[in-house]
């Protein structure tokens, strides 16, 4: 097992990472540009992993954009720019964030805490604490620590839920040439009443 070094963000570093992805998707969708972190807190030279998700706040709130990764050799501000300007990117879920949809857009970041590879994936994961990864063959996939609780999920249908993400055989976990890496995240979220950022 290999740990990354432990970041922790108070809950005003969480509300900036929230912030500094909000304006880092909408420089990107309104004008084409790179949203520059600028003059940054002590926690965001870190290098760390960052998740950015988009979900829409109109309908059954689907999906709008996902992007990241768990280990990180850049700042965290720069992590989380990259990540918010790929989520918002035709890469992410196939259509690119158009500008009307940005008042409609409910923005959470996931901090990487530590990560670690695991050989005992369903001995050593738990739900609600670990955001999950998987890689084999060139395909990778993850999924929010999150994810799992928001939906019911037992484990195993989390672990199946990430390989197909990476267009994997859902039971590819199961497999030796797999590599699954738990990471630990602390998510803040904007509260869907536009109110201030929540840490889940």
């Amino acid at each position: 097992m290999s740990e990354a070094q432990t970041v922790r963000l108070t809950y005003e570093d969480g509300a900036r990472a929230v912030e500094l992805a909000r304006e880092s998707v909408e420089s990107y969708v309104l004008h084409g540009q790179r949203e520059q972190p600028g003059s940054m807190r002590d926690a965001f030279y870190a290098r760390t992993g960052a998740f950015v998700r988009l979900q829409s706040t109109r309908g059954r709130g689907r999906l709008r954009g996902c992007a990241g990764a768990y280990r990180g050799k850049d700042q965290l501000g720069h992590a989380i720019v990259d990540a918010a300007i790929q989520a918002a990117s035709g890469d992410s879920c196939g259509s690119e964030i158009e500008s009307q949809e940005l008042p409609h857009l409910n923005i959470s970041v996931c901090i990487v805490c530590n990560h670690l590879l695991t050989n005992d994936p369903l001995a050593d994961l738990e739900l609600g604490r670990h955001g999950v990864a998987v890689d084999s063959g060139g395909k990778h996939g993850w999924l929010y620590p999150t994810i799992p609780v928001e939906n019911d999920w037992s484990k195993e249908e989390y672990l199946t839920r990430v390989c197909r993400k990476a267009k994997l055989s859902p039971f590819a976990w199961q497999t030796d040439d797999a590599m699954v890496t738990l990471f630990e995240g602390q998510v803040f979220r904007e509260r869907n009443d536009g109110g201030s950022v929540e840490e889940l």
